[in-house]
Order: C-alpha cells, then structure tokens, then sequence
C-alpha cells in the first residue's frame, strides 16, 4: 500500500501491511563501488547479476534483497561468479529463511479465502517483509488476522446504491458519464501521498480518454491543518470551471497552502482570485466538504488516497500498474 493511515498506530504487527499498501516503491540501494581500479566489465558484470537472481528470489523490494545488494558490491567479482556458478544452492538458503514468511501467507489466506483479493494482496507483502517480521506476525496471529479479516470487508465491492452516492450531484471529475470504468477518489491536497495519485489520475486521462471516468471528493485530514482550506477552495475553482487546473497547481505546491498561497495558485490556474478568496472567506463550501468526508466514511475511508474502481477498492492508488489490470477487466480487456 505502499499511507496516511489514521489507524496506523493501532496496527502494531501488521504496520507492514498498511504501510506498503500505500507507497508506490522505495529507492533502490545502489551497489557500493570501490575506490579500486575497475575490474574489467564482464567480472565485475557477475555480481550485478548474482545479486539479480538472488533478489529475485527474496523479493526485489525487501530489506533482504537490499542487504545483498549491499554485501555484493563489497564482494571481489570473482566471488560472485562462484557464486553464480552454485546459484541454486543460495537460492535454497534462502528459501529455507523465507519459511516462514510463506507459512504465514499461507495460513492467512486459508484463513480469509485462497481466491479473495485480500489473499493476493498479503502473498505479494508478505514477500516483501524481513523474516522476523513474520515471525513476530505468527507469534501475534489472532490479532494480525483481525486486521486482514477487516481489509477484506473493505475490500468487497460496494452495493449499487453506495456506488450511485459516490458519483451524485455537481462534483469534479472527467471523463463520460457512461463509461464502462469509473473511479472515484478520496483525497487530501497536503497528504504527499495523494500527490503521487494525482500523477496516477493525469496518466489515465492520457491514456484511457473517455473510456474512464474519474471522479474527485474530499476527505482533508484533520492532522494536515491546511487541508480543509485547501479542499473548499478547489471547490470554488470547480465552480468557475477550472477544478483540474487549481487540483495539480495545489498538488505542486504542497509546501504553500495558506490562504494567501491559495490566492495566488489561483491566479497561476487562471482563476478568478478574488472570487476565489470570498469564498474561502466565507466558508462557501465548507458543507460540501463536509459531505464528502461523511461519504468517505460511509464507505470506509480511513485513509488518504483512498480509490473506488467501480465500486471496488483499489489497493495501491498510487501505482498506475496496480490499477491498469482492474482496469482493462471492467472493459473486458480492451
């Protein structure tokens, strides 16, 4: 996942969970390089590729792969080319450290349903979790399975009716109103987060045109102190048209978001300023903010960017490659 979570605290072992279902990926470690006269390319070629095929097994995003590519940039090449000579046999000893990430997999997904999204979704994390990480998740077992019995309720789709409230009244979106695939977000202008998911929703509109709908809502959290402003006043932006617009100069400008900010972003997005600011004065829509942040709630949001893909929850709404395959499935892989 891999999120401003208001729970997070309250998750304790399955921190992990959350916390990768709401970021997009983290910066490699590069190999450490030596000071050394460079050995020649195909030598040095060997550890780079030893290190490859080791991650490959641990997980290419885990603390263990990253601690090979650390250790492997230290090795002389003629060491990894031993390696790479008995590739199988690492393999193997890794395999037997990562035992017992795959037997809490396992039982979490007998436990919550082999077929569930959930049961995909914690096979994918937990290869990315160090091995005493999911010891310590099987020492506390009941109270981990807690917390994926209660993501895979969000995880069902919402009932028509929550879908229909989700999309209903003047809100800002794009995209045809009869398109096979809507997406609605929860989102918050100061979460850093729901910046990545705004790059995500540009790359739809490129991509996908009128095949998608993307609608927007609110949901300011109350720890981001200069949210609420923020989501009234591209409300007000949304009522003189330009919602898209003052939407990614907010999003750009997440360190300047007081009021007097928002008065100027308005001016860069081509917004009446004045008006704008009357309305953030007088509290114009702070109501209909207030609407949207009970919508949220209504169907599950505790967190910022929350996604709905036709009513479905959408695991990393940060990650355009996570969405695209729901994505291609609601238009019958179009």
């Amino acid at each position: 996942m891999r999120t401003y979570r208001q729970n997070l605290s309250s998750l304790r072992h399955v921190a992990l969970l959350a916390l990768l279902a709401a970021s997009s990926a983290c910066d490699k470690q590069k190999s450490a390089k030596s000071g050394a006269a460079a050995p020649a390319a195909g030598a040095a070629d060997a550890c780079t590729k030893y290190a490859d095929a080791l991650c490959e097994a641990a997980g290419k995003e885990s603390p263990t792969c990253q601690s090979i590519k650390s250790t492997t940039g230290l090795l002389p090449p003629e060491a990894c080319q031993a390696g790479l000579g008995n590739v199988a046999y690492s393999k193997t000893k890794l395999g037997e450290l990562r035992k017992g990430c795959d037997e809490l997999s396992d039982k979490l997904c007998n436990d919550i349903g082999k077929d569930t999204q959930t049961c995909q979704f914690v096979k994918t994390q937990t290869k990315q979790f160090p091995p005493e990480q999911c010891a310590s998740m099987m020492q506390n077992y009941a109270q981990v399975l807690g917390e994926v019995k209660r993501m895979e309720d969000q995880n069902k789709p919402l009932s028509p009716e929550l879908q229909n409230k989700l999309v209903e009244g003047d809100v800002p979106s794009f995209g045809p109103k009869d398109a096979k695939v809507t997406i609605v977000e929860f989102s918050d202008f100061q979460c850093p987060y729901c910046t990545r998911a705004a790059e995500v929703a540009t790359e739809l509109k490129k991509k996908y045109g009128d095949k998608v709908r993307f609608v927007f809502r609110q949901f300011p959290l109350s720890f981001h102190p200069q949210a609420q402003k923020a989501a009234e006043a591209s409300l007000a932006a949304h009522a003189q048209g330009k919602f898209w617009a003052y939407h990614d100069v907010l999003f750009a400008n997440q360190s300047a978001l007081s009021e007097e900010d928002l008065k100027k972003h308005a001016s860069k997005a081509g917004l009446n300023a004045g008006v704008l600011e009357k309305a953030v004065k007088a509290d114009t829509y702070k109501d209909a903010v207030a609407r949207d942040v009970a919508l949220g709630t209504e169907v599950g949001v505790n967190g910022t960017p929350t996604m709905f893909l036709n009513g479905k929850r959408v695991q990393n709404p940060t990650s355009l490659e996570a969405i695209e395959p729901m994505i291609k499935e609601a238009l019958g892989g179009s």
